[in-house]
Protein backbone atom coordinates (compact mmCIF):
# COMPACT_ATOMS: atom_id res chain seq x y z
CA UNK A 1 0.00 0.00 0.00
CA UNK A 2 1.23 3.38 -0.92
CA UNK A 3 0.17 6.71 0.82
CA UNK A 4 0.25 8.99 -1.71
CA UNK A 5 -1.93 11.50 -2.89
CA UNK A 6 -3.85 10.95 -5.46
CA UNK A 7 -7.17 12.79 -5.88
CA UNK A 8 -9.54 15.21 -3.26
CA UNK A 9 -12.46 14.84 -2.19
CA UNK A 10 -14.92 18.33 -0.84
CA UNK A 11 -15.93 18.53 2.60
CA UNK A 12 -19.29 18.11 1.62
CA UNK A 13 -18.84 14.89 -0.46
CA UNK A 14 -16.78 13.74 2.91
CA UNK A 15 -20.11 14.51 4.95
CA UNK A 16 -22.81 12.94 2.58
CA UNK A 17 -20.25 9.58 2.09
CA UNK A 18 -19.70 9.06 5.85
CA UNK A 19 -23.47 9.39 6.29
CA UNK A 20 -24.04 6.56 4.04
CA UNK A 21 -21.43 4.29 5.26
CA UNK A 22 -22.53 4.89 8.75
CA UNK A 23 -25.52 2.97 7.88
CA UNK A 24 -23.90 0.13 7.13
CA UNK A 25 -22.59 -2.59 9.88
CA UNK A 26 -19.04 -1.96 11.22
CA UNK A 27 -19.34 1.47 9.80
CA UNK A 28 -16.36 2.65 11.24
CA UNK A 29 -13.39 -0.27 9.57
CA UNK A 30 -15.01 0.60 6.14
CA UNK A 31 -13.09 2.67 3.33
CA UNK A 32 -14.60 4.00 -0.06
CA UNK A 33 -12.87 2.13 -2.60
CA UNK A 34 -12.58 3.97 -5.95
CA UNK A 35 -11.90 2.08 -9.18
CA UNK A 36 -12.21 3.05 -13.28
CA UNK A 37 -14.03 0.21 -14.56
CA UNK A 38 -14.20 1.43 -17.92
CA UNK A 39 -15.00 4.01 -20.51
CA UNK A 40 -17.86 5.88 -22.46
CA UNK A 41 -16.84 7.85 -25.25
CA UNK A 42 -14.54 10.26 -23.82
CA UNK A 43 -15.25 10.08 -20.37
CA UNK A 44 -14.68 7.21 -17.71
CA UNK A 45 -17.01 4.82 -15.81
CA UNK A 46 -16.13 4.26 -11.98
CA UNK A 47 -17.29 1.70 -9.34
CA UNK A 48 -17.31 3.02 -5.80
CA UNK A 49 -17.94 0.73 -3.02
CA UNK A 50 -17.33 0.27 0.70
CA UNK A 51 -14.56 -2.29 1.93
CA UNK A 52 -12.83 -3.26 4.85
CA UNK A 53 -9.93 -1.07 4.89
CA UNK A 54 -8.30 -3.95 5.66
CA UNK A 55 -8.57 -5.38 2.38
CA UNK A 56 -6.70 -2.82 0.55
CA UNK A 57 -4.63 -4.36 -1.69
CA UNK A 58 -0.20 -4.13 -2.30
CA UNK A 59 -0.27 -1.00 -4.34
CA UNK A 60 -3.65 0.80 -3.72
CA UNK A 61 -3.25 3.98 -2.55
CA UNK A 62 -5.17 4.52 0.55
CA UNK A 63 -5.83 8.09 1.53
CA UNK A 64 -7.35 9.65 4.42
CA UNK A 65 -9.62 12.96 4.69
CA UNK A 66 -10.93 13.17 8.07
CA UNK A 67 -12.63 10.10 9.15
CA UNK A 68 -13.20 8.41 5.80
CA UNK A 69 -10.45 6.70 4.16
CA UNK A 70 -10.35 6.23 0.53
CA UNK A 71 -8.49 3.29 -1.57
CA UNK A 72 -7.98 3.93 -5.26
CA UNK A 73 -7.31 0.75 -6.93
CA UNK A 74 -3.92 0.27 -7.90
CA UNK A 75 -4.74 -0.30 -11.44
CA UNK A 76 -6.78 2.80 -11.97
CA UNK A 77 -4.54 5.48 -9.75
CA UNK A 78 -2.69 6.67 -12.85
CA UNK A 79 -5.73 7.17 -14.68
CA UNK A 80 -7.18 9.12 -11.33
CA UNK A 81 -4.72 11.58 -10.39
CA UNK A 82 -5.67 14.53 -9.98
CA UNK A 83 -9.30 13.49 -9.60
CA UNK A 84 -11.87 15.31 -7.25
CA UNK A 85 -15.00 13.80 -5.77
CA UNK A 86 -17.82 16.35 -5.25
CA UNK A 87 -21.57 16.93 -4.67
CA UNK A 88 -23.34 17.91 -8.17
CA UNK A 89 -27.19 17.44 -9.13
CA UNK A 90 -27.77 15.91 -5.82
CA UNK A 91 -25.10 12.94 -5.90
CA UNK A 92 -21.49 12.02 -5.71
CA UNK A 93 -19.59 13.10 -9.21
CA UNK A 94 -15.73 12.76 -9.96
CA UNK A 95 -13.69 15.12 -12.38
CA UNK A 96 -11.22 13.88 -13.55
CA UNK A 97 -8.32 15.62 -15.80
CA UNK A 98 -7.89 13.01 -18.01
CA UNK A 99 -9.70 10.93 -20.32
CA UNK A 100 -9.34 7.46 -22.47
CA UNK A 101 -6.91 7.47 -25.28
CA UNK A 102 -8.64 5.07 -28.29
CA UNK A 103 -6.08 2.04 -28.43
CA UNK A 104 -5.03 0.82 -31.41
CA UNK A 105 -3.69 -2.86 -32.47
CA UNK A 106 -0.48 -3.21 -34.05
CA UNK A 107 -0.79 -3.03 -37.32
CA UNK A 108 0.23 -5.96 -40.23
CA UNK A 109 3.12 -4.94 -41.80
CA UNK A 110 3.15 -7.75 -44.74
CA UNK A 111 0.02 -5.93 -46.62
CA UNK A 112 0.31 -5.74 -50.52
CA UNK A 113 -1.04 -3.02 -52.66
CA UNK A 114 -0.35 0.62 -53.10
CA UNK A 115 0.50 2.78 -50.05
CA UNK A 116 -3.06 5.10 -50.08
CA UNK A 117 -4.78 1.70 -50.65
CA UNK A 118 -2.98 0.47 -47.65
CA UNK A 119 -3.21 3.23 -45.45
CA UNK A 120 -6.86 3.11 -46.05
CA UNK A 121 -6.94 0.03 -45.50
CA UNK A 122 -5.97 0.06 -41.77
CA UNK A 123 -8.36 3.48 -41.20
CA UNK A 124 -10.97 1.46 -42.16
CA UNK A 125 -10.39 -2.05 -40.08
CA UNK A 126 -8.01 -1.03 -37.47
CA UNK A 127 -7.98 2.58 -36.48
CA UNK A 128 -11.99 3.43 -37.09
CA UNK A 129 -13.57 0.84 -34.95
CA UNK A 130 -11.16 1.67 -32.02
CA UNK A 131 -11.67 5.38 -32.03
CA UNK A 132 -15.48 4.54 -32.78
CA UNK A 133 -15.89 3.65 -29.04
CA UNK A 134 -14.82 7.46 -28.14
CA UNK A 135 -17.17 8.94 -31.18
CA UNK A 136 -14.65 9.94 -33.65
CA UNK A 137 -13.64 8.70 -36.86
CA UNK A 138 -10.57 9.51 -39.20
CA UNK A 139 -10.32 9.48 -43.02
CA UNK A 140 -7.80 9.63 -45.57
CA UNK A 141 -7.49 12.97 -47.38
CA UNK A 142 -4.18 12.03 -49.62
CA UNK A 143 -0.82 10.70 -49.42
CA UNK A 144 2.30 12.96 -50.74
CA UNK A 145 5.67 10.82 -50.50
CA UNK A 146 6.21 9.56 -47.17
CA UNK A 147 3.29 12.31 -45.54
CA UNK A 148 -0.23 10.63 -44.93
CA UNK A 149 -2.75 13.69 -44.61
CA UNK A 150 -5.55 13.01 -42.19
CA UNK A 151 -9.22 14.46 -41.09
CA UNK A 152 -10.53 13.48 -38.01
CA UNK A 153 -14.02 13.69 -37.40
CA UNK A 154 -17.03 12.89 -35.38
CA UNK A 155 -15.71 13.03 -31.19
CA UNK A 156 -12.01 13.65 -32.77
CA UNK A 157 -12.77 17.00 -34.47
CA UNK A 158 -12.23 19.90 -31.78
CA UNK A 159 -11.20 17.61 -29.36
CA UNK A 160 -8.62 18.18 -26.51
CA UNK A 161 -7.12 14.91 -27.27
CA UNK A 162 -6.80 14.59 -30.96
CA UNK A 163 -3.19 15.50 -30.42
CA UNK A 164 -2.63 12.63 -28.31
CA UNK A 165 -4.90 10.02 -30.82
CA UNK A 166 -2.83 10.89 -33.41
CA UNK A 167 0.90 10.67 -32.33
CA UNK A 168 -0.25 8.03 -29.96
CA UNK A 169 -2.32 5.67 -32.07
CA UNK A 170 -3.16 6.36 -35.04
CA UNK A 171 0.50 7.68 -35.95
CA UNK A 172 1.89 4.52 -34.27
CA UNK A 173 -1.24 2.15 -35.99
CA UNK A 174 -0.01 3.48 -39.58
CA UNK A 175 4.10 3.58 -39.47
CA UNK A 176 3.89 -0.21 -37.84
CA UNK A 177 1.78 -1.03 -40.86
CA UNK A 178 2.88 0.65 -43.49
CA UNK A 179 6.33 1.37 -43.05
CA UNK A 180 6.51 3.96 -46.30
CA UNK A 181 4.67 6.39 -44.17
CA UNK A 182 6.94 8.30 -42.10
CA UNK A 183 4.47 11.31 -40.71
CA UNK A 184 0.68 11.69 -40.51
CA UNK A 185 -0.46 15.66 -40.76
CA UNK A 186 -3.90 16.18 -39.34
CA UNK A 187 -5.77 18.74 -41.58
CA UNK A 188 -8.96 19.32 -40.13
CA UNK A 189 -10.10 22.20 -39.11
CA UNK A 190 -9.87 22.02 -35.17
CA UNK A 191 -10.92 25.40 -34.90
CA UNK A 192 -13.53 24.63 -31.93
CA UNK A 193 -10.32 23.38 -29.82
CA UNK A 194 -7.75 24.59 -28.18
CA UNK A 195 -5.22 24.04 -31.52
CA UNK A 196 -6.16 24.20 -35.17
CA UNK A 197 -3.48 22.32 -36.72
CA UNK A 198 -1.61 19.00 -35.32
CA UNK A 199 1.19 17.27 -37.02
CA UNK A 200 2.95 14.78 -35.84
CA UNK A 201 6.69 13.26 -36.85
CA UNK A 202 8.24 9.50 -36.53
CA UNK A 203 10.98 10.03 -34.54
Amino acid sequence: MTDDRVISISEEAQEAVLGIRDREPDASELALRLSITGARGLEFTYELTFVPIVDAADGDAVEHFGDLPVIVAADSAERLTGASINIAGGGLAIENPNSPVPMIAPGDATMEGPVADRVQRVLVEQINPAIASHGGFAELVSVEGEIAYLRLGGGCQGCGLAQVTLSQGIERALIESVPEIMRVVDVTDHSTGDDPYYESSKK
